[in-house]
């Protein structure tokens, strides 16, 4: 019988619904949701599936174990207990992080040391070696206790999820590809209509807006930490990576991103080319009230400039009057802005049929959606 594991997906506080979906597209199924992760029993191949192919995910773990931890000797004999021998080569490198939320066990750096010491000592009498080199592929192992609850896991995925590997330069305070992923995905966006960032900067909303319409998996590009250890194998990643290249559908699409900013366009060109959606998304650079659009029932998703990426105050005030002119010139288009501004809708004079809390990186922010017509119910 084919052997499961405890798979954790964890995400962005406010994206738990949006990852389910993605997860339950993916065929994965008996899923738990909790706050910021998803659990559920997989396959290697659920693993490698997770990685290449969930948009709006943080990272994929593996879950190991886990133990009331009261005290040190509660993590030491836990975690020696454990078979480590059938995860990590005795060549590898261990990386122990940790979390601790209300809990006896307060010290991070002491409940990571702790965990290292019994990890190692459990590998020297199975390896029959006093001394390890960790000089190989990397298992970043993480010891979270939270309310005196120890859970042990095992990163699958390396650097996060949201490093696709096209974003080679980016602006000023740029959005992380998998929060540009999932406004996409809550628009419901099908590529099917006109698409436009109207401050694109360097690019991630409509390159990742591209990446779904075109069916390319995020992370078909990038490497993975799971693809250089003993217990994963490696015929699955390169079966699952073909599959996902058959997968790329040719849809013409309409996208569009404009930036005041010359340089920043500059970026955004360089980082489609990279993504290979240099030739279904058009960029130019322009200032937003010139920017002229049909009204063709299209779809505008937006981080407007605030904050880090705020000018002096007479532009924010333009800005916020060109949002509010196209909102009435626009009536077959759907808006969704994401900004950190409490005061948004006061500002641009339209109140929001829904607004989402969710976090760029730590910065908290809101995700105003004004539906068209045909989104309406």
């Amino acid at each position: 019988m084919e052997k499961l594991f405890d798979i954790v997906i964890t995400t962005v506080f406010g994206l738990e619904s949006v990852v389910k979906k993605e997860c339950e597209k993916l065929g994965f199924d008996n899923l738990i949701v909790q706050n910021g992760k998803i659990e559920f029993k997989g396959s290697q191949r659920d693993i490698v599936i997770a990685n290449l192919w969930l948009r709006s995910a943080e990272r994929v773990f593996i879950k190991l174990i886990e133990f009331d931890a009261l005290s040190y000797d509660d993590i030491y004999d836990n975690v020696k207990a454990f078979n480590w021998e059938d995860y990590l080569s005795e060549d590898g490198k261990y990386i122990v992080q940790g979390k601790s939320q209300k809990s006896k066990m307060h010290s991070i750096s002491d409940n990571q040391s702790i965990t290292k010491k019994a990890i190692i000592d459990r590998l020297q009498k199975t390896y029959n070696k006093k001394w390890f080199d960790e000089t190989k592929e990397e298992y970043k192992i993480h010891i979270n206790i939270f309310s005196d609850k120890a859970t042990v896991l095992l990163d699958t995925s390396g650097t996060g999820l949201h490093k696709r590997g096209y974003r080679t330069s980016q602006n000023q305070a740029p959005i992380k590809e998998t929060l540009a992923a999932a406004l996409v995905q809550l628009s419901n966006w099908d590529g099917d209509t006109p698409f436009v960032d109207l401050f694109c900067g360097s690019g991630t909303i409509p390159i990742e807006a591209a990446l779904i319409a075109k069916n390319i998996a995020p992370g078909i590009s990038r490497d993975f930490d799971f693809n250089y250890w003993k217990f994963i194998d490696k015929n699955i990643y390169k079966e699952e990576k073909v599959k996902a290249y058959k997968a790329i559908n040719d849809k013409k699409l309409d996208i569009m991103g404009f930036d005041i900013d010359y340089n920043a366009v500059q970026i955004a060109i360089s980082n489609a080319i990279n993504a290979g959606v240099d030739e279904d998304i058009k960029f130019v650079t322009k200032d937003v009230a010139k920017v002229g659009l049909k009204n063709n029932f299209g779809t505008i998703i937006s981080n407007p400039p605030y904050g880090e990426r705020m000018g002096d105050e007479d532009t924010l005030n333009h800005i916020y009057k060109t949002l509010s002119i196209l909102h009435k010139k626009l009536t077959t288009w759907s808006f969704y802005y994401v900004t950190a501004d409490k005061s948004f809708e006061i500002n641009i004079d339209a109140l929001s049929d829904r607004k989402r809390k969710l976090y760029n990186g730590r910065i908290e922010v809101d995700y105003y959606q004004y539906y068209g017509p045909n989104l309406l119910i």
